[in-house]
């Protein structure tokens, strides 16, 4: 008998639309001569199963089922595709654990962690992983620019601490430009980060646990054609994406020891894809998404193939990885 597979999208956060894009990726993919898959729609008024007709049905909170054209489907397993808040934050799957559902990201606590911008660059540098400076901002604090462009010089990066996406972010090249950068990252969030630019070439890393060994997959070199890789440059073509990356042998070989010890030292499981900055050979850690995009246009999915894995079955490796650690 098939396996019961809730595609679960959507969510509460400015990221809705790309993971409804990415949950139906992941639900077209998944291989249905193992899996029967549901999409599952998380939003602030509903959570509901879709048919395929796109009919909906209400999930029952008490136990994550669905009677859907008259017949109850209990959930074997969770694929999550929520970007951003409830399900990259770990908020819905901190529910997940307490009704014993095996999911396909990380444990509740490492994906609150690495979602939390600031607690995960203060992890990871206690682990020697090199970080551009930054400062930490609550909405309402006293922020006295003149120390900030002392501290971190200009230009500098003014982020939403809990975003994903590229949503909320400024690249402020003079001090006039901090009043919009601070309003704009918090319509985000009520706390900012403030990191200081690094030049260099950036690339983007996915590292995943693949027949229960971590793997680096292939890195993909950053070119934007604007000031930064910004939302436009992430999903309406506003950058090249070049997979392999084109970095010399010892850059590839440190980055790949930083993108891997940086997804252990979060004790990290199912994908991740780590944004990191050379200058010269040495890679600055950026960020990390556990909850990576899967639309047509993500790097995950390029950089798996580039190493040779199909997307059913990196979908089917996850699926089986969770039941199997549950």
């Amino acid at each position: 008998m098939k396996q019961n597979i809730a595609v679960i999208m959507g969510g509460y956060s400015s990221e809705y639309n790309i993971s409804m894009i990415s949950g139906n990726v992941v639900y077209n993919h998944i291989d249905k001569t193992k899996y029967q898959p549901y999409r599952v729609v998380i939003t602030k008024e509903k959570w509901v199963a879709l048919n395929e007709k796109d009919q909906e049905f209400n999930i029952d909170k008490n136990d994550f089922s669905a009677i859907i054209d008259g017949t109850k489907v209990n959930f074997d397993c969770v694929f999550n595709v929520i970007h951003g808040t409830p399900g990259e934050d770990g908020k819905i799957l901190g529910y997940f654990d307490m009704i014993d559902l095996p999911y396909s990201s990380a444990p509740a606590y490492q994906m609150a962690l690495t979602f939390n911008k600031r607690d995960c660059l203060s992890v990871l540098r206690k682990h020697g992983i090199n970080t551009a400076k930054s400062l930490y901002f609550n909405q309402g604090d006293d922020i006295n620019i003149e120390e900030i462009v002392n501290e971190l010089g200009l230009p500098c990066f003014v982020k939403p601490n809990n975003a994903g996406s590229s949503y909320g972010i400024s690249k402020v090249n003079k001090t006039e430009d901090f009043k919009a950068a601070f309003e704009k990252a918090f319509k985000e969030d009520h706390e900012i980060l403030i990191e200081s630019f690094l030049d260099g070439t950036e690339v983007s890393i996915g590292v995943i646990t693949y027949k229960e060994k971590v793997l680096a997959l292939p890195a993909t070199e950053i070119v934007s054609e604007n000031d930064f890789f910004d939302y436009e440059a992430k999903y309406e073509g506003k950058s090249q994406e070049i997979t392999p990356a084109r970095i010399s042998d010892i850059q590839l070989k440190n980055l790949h020891t930083e993108a891997i010890k940086a997804y252990k030292a979060l004790n990290m499981s199912g994908f991740s894809r780590s944004e990191f900055i050379f200058i010269g050979d040495i890679p600055y850690f950026l960020e990390m998404n556990t909850v990576p995009g899967m639309t047509t246009e993500s790097l995950l999915p390029q950089q798996a193939k580039a190493a040779g894995i199909p997307l059913p079955d990196l979908l089917t490796n996850a699926i089986e990885m969770a039941i199997k650690n549950k």
